[in-house]
């Protein structure tokens, strides 16, 4: 966590701005857990609870502007909130969406890594990045509706 702490200062310094005590907190608390997916309302309220002082705006702000700086990324898995996750290179993943119950599942592996290299190679395109979301319904909703299927959340 440290190494990125660093990193996420330099970078912020880089870009003109100053490093803050809540910019510390909020990227720290992200980076103790790279699974988690928390909005800003959520990082505000855990933040809060931990009896750091910060505000609401101020966890918008410093996450976007962290969005800018590239060390973190702002997801959407349309539930009509963004969530924010550290934008980590040697943490690659994809993410399962319930849509029954909203959960998000991390799958600790890159996917397409194959196909990126083909694509690079055929078509002389410099991949940068991607994001790939599955939808479906998780074991626990399959359980508490008997395996049933229907009632899915639109995408």
């Amino acid at each position: 966590m440290d190494d990125l702490l660093a990193r996420a200062r330099e970078k912020l310094a880089q870009l003109g701005y100053k490093w803050t005590d809540q910019r510390r907190d909020i990227i720290a608390y992200l980076a103790e857990d790279l699974n988690q997916h928390l909005s800003a309302e959520e990082l505000y309220a855990i933040l809060k609870e931990r009896g750091e002082q910060i505000g609401l705006a101020t966890v918008y702000r410093t996450l976007e502007l962290m969005v800018e700086a590239g060390i973190v990324h702002k997801l959407q898995f349309g539930d009509g909130r963004s969530r924010y996750e550290v934008a980590d290179a040697d943490h690659h993943h994809h993410h399962l969406i319930c849509n029954r119950c909203g959960q998000v599942f991390e799958v600790p592996m890159d996917w397409l890594e194959e196909l990126e290299q083909s694509i690079e190679k055929d078509y002389d395109f410099e991949i940068t990045g991607h994001h790939l979301k599955i939808y479906g319904i998780c074991s626990a909703c399959k359980k508490a509706a008997g395996g049933e299927k229907g009632d899915e959340k639109p995408l």
